[in-house]
């Protein structure tokens, strides 16, 4: 996933997963556990909600770097100007693009997102009922517009792995303002897949056994960020 010399752009919400990516991969660059270097660019966006990014930004400044801090409207487009009845998609769409194209102007080459395994099963559940498609996002994909490659480096950990080490490390957590927070299509479909591995308690196994015999292949049988 990260190659020597890389310039690699964290997405921080704030919430669990992006602060314990950024530990991660200061932890693997610190110890030159790949054997070679590379760099972080911590970036958060101000949505335009009520947030005190503070613990974040102590957080991102004790390891060492600077939490860059874009601005933006998208709170008032999602939620006044367009109305949405179901805002996460353009929201979603929003943050990303803010985010690659930033990237891209201060020269990273890549970016990396806090998505686990969990993410991983949820979205292949939500594209199947909601879309009629049988896939989910990749651990690693290129994208053409901005020349950035996007990378997962905890597709393999699964939530509740994050959730003990967060809590064991005590790192940040910041109060998600949004209003439609825990009211979405996904935390439907997490409780859903919660459901499922009750009954089928290696569910989540046999998703990364069906994942590494389709289309990411090789990639999925990589183990340079997996060691952590």
């Amino acid at each position: 996933m990260i190659a020597p010399g890389d310039k690699v752009a964290i997405g921080m919400s704030g919430g669990k997963d992006s602060t314990a990516l950024l530990y991660f991969l200061d932890m693997i660059r610190r110890q030159e556990r790949l054997g070679y270097s590379f760099e972080i660019v911590p970036i958060t966006m101000d949505m335009g909600f009520d947030m005190d990014i503070t613990p974040l930004r102590q957080f991102v400044e004790a390891l060492g770097y600077e939490l860059t801090v874009l601005p933006t409207n998208i709170a008032q487009v999602v939620f006044d100007i367009r109305a949405e009845r179901s805002p996460c998609s353009l929201c979603a769409k929003l943050r990303r693009g803010i985010l690659y194209n930033y990237a891209a102007e201060i020269g990273c080459n890549k970016v990396a997102l806090g998505h686990h395994l969990d993410d991983a099963i949820e979205t292949y559940f939500m594209n199947f009922l909601f879309h009629g498609k049988l896939a989910s996002f990749e651990p690693k994909s290129y994208l053409s517009k901005t020349g950035i490659t996007l990378i997962r480096p905890m597709i393999y950990l699964q939530e509740k792995e994050i959730i003990k080490f967060v809590k064991r490390e005590e790192l940040p957590v910041i109060f998600n303002p949004c209003p439609v927070d825990k009211q979405t299509k996904r935390e439907e479909i997490k409780h859903v897949v919660s459901g499922l591995a009750q009954q089928y308690p290696d569910i989540r196994e046999k998703f990364i056994m069906g994942m590494e015999q389709g289309t990411v292949g090789d990639f999925w049988n990589s183990p340079q960020l997996l060691s952590v």
